[in-house]
């Protein structure tokens, strides 16, 4: 599938009750690097990569101060990039994971750290204000079995300083998003889903609430592989390639779904913005539901 679309085909959504967004946006984690082990990519190209999503409608990136590899980091990317930014473009981010020995961010950030954690990110991307941060949670494990109070509530605090606009949680359950709840509004929630992947009971309760849900892995990470059969079938109706039709799946998921598919490639950033003009029909959501 291969079309002159942009994103706004996608639709809109306005995050927090104040940011409209199209629903096909940019997550920053392969513009470091293509894998979490691999090696570093030109920045040049990450560059370019930016400008392509800006031209091609982009107006919602998800990025992070630890998606860094051998020097390149996306935040300084966006910037060397964007700045001055465009106006209406939302930057989200990140904070919470620190990384462990080897480089991954498997270890946690305290309430303590997560102030400087926000300053580095203001910095990095040169803005006085950031319009969403996500408190991430719980390393690389799955969500669920600890308490966010404390380190929602540090980040609370940075919201009524006027450091971040809105807050948002990732890799959580209902508990966890319960307790956030009670201590601020949430504007989204970003845990791992995909078409081989989704539970939606938390996608409802988000849509319920008016709050974003954001899946991380949209196209399976590199560790779940969406490639299978009925994408394949799909994908051939439409004369679309299986990212695509992954894509679209989520779109068509939910009118409170915003996609943030990643690439460091220009080649895989056309093929993910095409995605936002494919439309599945009910057999096709029905074939791969199945």
């Amino acid at each position: 599938m291969t079309t002159q679309t942009t994103a706004a085909a996608s639709g809109r959504f306005v995050l927090g009750g104040d940011l409209p967004v199209n629903r096909l946006g940019f997550g920053a984690m392969r513009l470091a690097a293509g894998t979490f082990d691999g090696p570093a990519r030109d920045p040049g190209t990450g560059v370019a990569v930016l400008r392509q999503a800006i031209e091609a409608g982009v107006d919602h990136i998800d990025t992070a101060g630890f998606y860094t590899r051998g020097g390149v980091r996306a935040n300084d990317l966006i910037r060397t990039a964007l700045a001055p930014y465009p106006d209406g473009l939302v930057i989200a981010t990140k904070v919470g994971p620190l990384p462990g020995p080897d480089g991954h961010p498997s270890g946690q950030a305290g309430p303590g750290q997560l102030r400087g954690l926000v300053t580095e990110d203001l910095r990095s991307l040169g803005l006085d204000r950031l319009d969403l941060v996500y408190l991430r949670v719980g390393g690389m494990s799955g969500p669920g079995g600890e308490s966010v109070a404390d380190r929602f509530g540090a980040l609370a605090e940075l919201r009524e300083e006027g450091l971040i606009r809105h807050l948002g949680v990732s890799n959580v359950d209902g508990a966890q998003l319960d307790e956030a709840l009670r201590i601020a509004p949430v504007a989204a929630v970003q845990n791992q889903y995909h078409v081989h992947h989704h539970d939606d009971t938390m996608p409802a309760r988000c849509a319920e609430l008016g709050i974003a849900y954001v899946p991380f892995f949209p196209l399976g990470g590199g560790f779940d592989p969406i490639e299978h059969a009925r994408l394949a079938r799909v994908a051939r109706r439409h004369d679309a390639t299986t990212a695509q039709v992954a894509l679209a799946w989520l779109l068509a998921a939910s009118p409170n779904m915003l996609a943030i598919p990643g690439t460091g490639s220009p080649a895989h950033l056309a093929e993910n913005i095409a995605a936002a003009g494919l439309r599945l029909d009910s057999d096709d959501l029905a074939e791969l539901r199945a």
